[in-house]
């Protein structure tokens, strides 16, 4: 894998982030002000395609966008990354979607989220074979309880063919309502070499408040190996061969957690295609993690 060029392919949802920093409160009848923003793509697929694609991974990224705006802006800052938009369509009609994130002064954002044309994002929208001919070897499921399309029992079906193919496959999840009833994922699970997660996702998936419990439980529904993100922490790892805490490096100036765990992704991804054993990938993981929250957006720290 050494000698060869590195080609993965990212599915799953993107979005025009826009970033403002510090917002502690909104009040209902009043303006605030705020000292900073950042307009970028965002979105998990396209932040783990832009962190792939700066560590030097050939990466396509399989996702949907509108027809206005907002989608030229994303697709120029994807062109310019080299990332392969062959698989990228635009739904006509639809706008793309945008995330308003607001970070207090803990850094922490929540966001104000459309998702637009990633509701049209569906299982029948990856195009494994089309993957194996460009060569690609590690599929990654990117922001899948955001997306209604996937969460049904069909994604099982080209998530199997791929690891049939031998690429290797993995599937990060973001926080959403859809979370209370996890039960299209199970099927996924079985066809998922890294199954993802932080934390809080991990317990509301679950009902386990620890990582080792809630990684047992996913293990026994079929994933082969589960990683935890616990943010300053570090990770939890755990298979059938290892259970332990990856530990995280220390960051002096945390400005914005925003896009984190997507950067954990592309830190592991790249690791793993570079050949690095898994607790190495997971120490890779953090590191690109630590590199993100020193920048306002997701993908900022990539520039």
């Amino acid at each position: 894998m050494r000698d060869q060029v590195m080609r993965a392919a990212v599915f799953g949802n993107v979005t025009l982030d826009i970033i403002c920093q510090t917002v502690n409160h909104v009040p209902r009848h009043a303006s605030i002000a705020f000292e900073r923003a950042q307009i970028s793509p965002g979105g998990c697929a396209s932040n783990v395609a832009l962190g792939l694609a700066h560590l030097g991974v050939d990466t396509t990224l399989i996702a949907r966008l509108g027809d206005g705006d907002a989608a030229a802006l994303v697709r120029e800052h994807w062109q310019r990354a080299g990332i392969d938009l062959s698989h990228l369509e635009v739904v006509e009609g639809a706008s793309t979607g945008v995330s308003v994130g607001l970070v207090d002064e803990d850094r922490q954002p929540r966001f104000v989220h459309t998702p637009g044309a990633n509701a049209r994002l569906s299982a029948k929208n990856l195009p494994v074979f089309s993957l194996l001919a460009r060569g690609d070897s590690f599929l990654h499921v990117a922001g899948y309880f955001v997306l209604p399309g996937l969460l049904t029992p069909h994604l099982a079906e080209p998530l199997a063919q791929a690891k049939t193919a031998g690429i290797t496959t993995s599937l990060d999840v973001v926080t959403s309502p859809a979370m209370d009833d996890p039960s299209p994922l199970w099927p996924c699970l079985p066809s998922i070499d890294y199954f993802m997660c932080n934390r809080h996702e991990a317990q509301r998936i679950t009902g386990e408040n620890d990582p080792h419990q809630a990684a047992q439980s996913l293990l026994q529904k079929g994933a082969r190996t589960i990683l935890v993100k616990l943010g300053q922490e570090g990770c939890w790892v755990e298979n059938a061969q290892l259970a332990q805490r990856v530990p995280a490096l220390h960051v002096e100036n945390v400005v914005d957690t925003t896009g984190a765990g997507d950067a954990f992704a592309a830190g592991f991804i790249a690791a793993t295609l570079h050949g690095k054993d898994l607790l190495a990938a997971c120490r890779a993981a953090n590191q690109t993690g630590a590199k993100v929250v020193q920048s306002l957006g997701a993908v900022e720290a990539w520039k």
